[in-house]
Parts: structure tokens; sequence; C-alpha cells
């Protein structure tokens, strides 16, 4: 049975480790406020960077390089105007068709993507074109919150610096398209031996199907699968009230 003098002789231990927790978490608090602020700023920096500058390249073709995950990196740089209008159609397509119309994030495919996923089915992504180019030009890859909470603030940052054109023209010149292939200009050589700028609106179409997978599926020759995606995907661009040479004209 204890004392009331043991209950005393306690007490100071037990205050110290108290305070000595609320050091720590101070400590952690200030160190998170300080990780946060710097990330913030240095987000903001490179956002407004690329809204004028191309980036030579991406964390992800920087992983292949030293992980040893392709033999070379293939990736040309092209402006917007050089690259075909319908393989943008092609993408706005496949990857957001509400491209024109968000501010960043299509709260209606969320809403899908998780009325689908409560029903049972697979939960399936609903990343947009913008949430993509912040992904694929600024972080590393991987699959943690981490990078996901990192790429919703890029995403805003991209929509509040950048016009609708910068975002399909980053989109276009860093996403993967095979292995170690980076850029519709990469793709479109590697796949039809010809420039972005000359793709027909099948090719296009082929392309846009395998940006799901495209370390896998094949453009050309392409898998039933691939061509069957392919024409849908056709068919939706063909529908896009997109204006030649304009992007978001009619959003």
């Amino acid at each position: 049975m204890q004392t009331r003098g043991t209950d005393r002789a306690n007490q100071p231990g037990q205050a110290e480790r108290r305070s000595g927790a609320r050091r720590w978490l101070s400590l952690a608090l200030r160190v998170a406020t300080i990780v946060a602020a710097a990330f913030a700023a240095l987000s903001l920096a490179a956002v407004l960077i690329v809204r004028f500058v191309d980036p030579p390249g991406t964390p992800a073709m920087l992983a292949d390089r030293l992980l040893g995950r392709a033999a070379s990196i293939q990736h040309e740089w092209r402006s917007l105007s050089a690259i075909a209008d319908a393989l943008k159609r092609a993408v706005v397509a496949s990857e957001d068709a509400r491209f024109c119309r968000h501010a960043g994030f299509d709260w209606r495919e969320i809403e899908d993507a998780i009325d689908d996923w409560a029903d049972g089915e697979r939960l399936r992504g609903a990343s947009t074109i913008s949430m993509q180019a912040a992904r694929a030009a600024f972080l590393p890859p991987s699959r943690t919150i981490l990078r996901k909470g990192a790429e919703a603030w890029l995403t805003v940052l991209i929509e509040a610096a950048w016009p609708k054109a910068r975002v399909l023209e980053v989109y276009l010149n860093v996403v993967e398209w095979g292995q170690g292939i980076y850029g519709a200009e990469a793709a479109a050589r590697h796949h039809f031996g010809k420039p972005a700028a000359a793709l027909t609106p099948r090719e296009a179409a082929l392309l846009a199907a395998i940006l799901p997978n495209p370390r896998t599926w094949r453009a050309a020759p392409p898998a039933p699968g691939v061509a069957r995606r392919a024409d849908r995907i056709q068919a939706r661009a063909a529908a896009l009230p997109w204006r030649a040479g304009a992007v978001c004209a009619a959003g």
C-alpha cells in the first residue's frame, strides 16, 4: 500500500517526464512547421519558374537513370504548337474530359470513383491532367499519403499560376510513354517513327490509350484491348468542343 510520502516522492519525477514530453512535442511541431514552410516556399518557386522555363528533366527520369530502370532516356521538349492537335484532343478525351472546366480537381469524377468503390468496384484513380502534371514534373515516383498531399498542393499552385495551355504543354512533355520514353515527341518517334506534330488521329488515340500502363502496353502494334480502348478515345476526341490550334477555346 502506497503512502502519502511515496506519492509525493513520485510527483517530481512524473512532472519532469510530462515537461520533457511537452518539450519534445513542441520541438517536433516547430520542425514540422519549418519543413512545411520550406516546402511551400520551394514548391511555389518551382511552379513559378516552370511557368516560363521548360524543365530539362523530371524526378522520374532521374530515378530511371540512378536505378538503371531504363537503358537510356528518350526526351525532347516540344512547344504545344509543335504537337498535333489530334494528340491534345485524344489525351484530354482519355485522361480528363472536363479539363477545361475544372480548377485542378474534378470533383464529379472523384465522387463517382468513391461511389463505385462503395458499390464494391475496384478503387480507380480520378487524377486530372493538372494533378498528373504536378506529380510528373515535380515529385519522385512513389505511392505514399505524403506524396498525394504534395500533389494536391502543387495542383493548387499550378492552377493558380499557369494557364491551361501551359498545364497541357508540361503534361505532354513529361508524361511517361514507355520504358525510358518521356513526352509526346519521344513517344511519337518511338512508337510511330515520326514527330509529334505529324501524328494522325488514330495514332494519337493509340498513344493516349497506353497512358494508364505505358511500360506494359504498346501503341504499335496494339493489343486488341488497347485497340478497343483507342476506338473509344478517338470517338470521344472527335466530339470534344475544341477549336484547332487553341486549348480550351470553348471551355
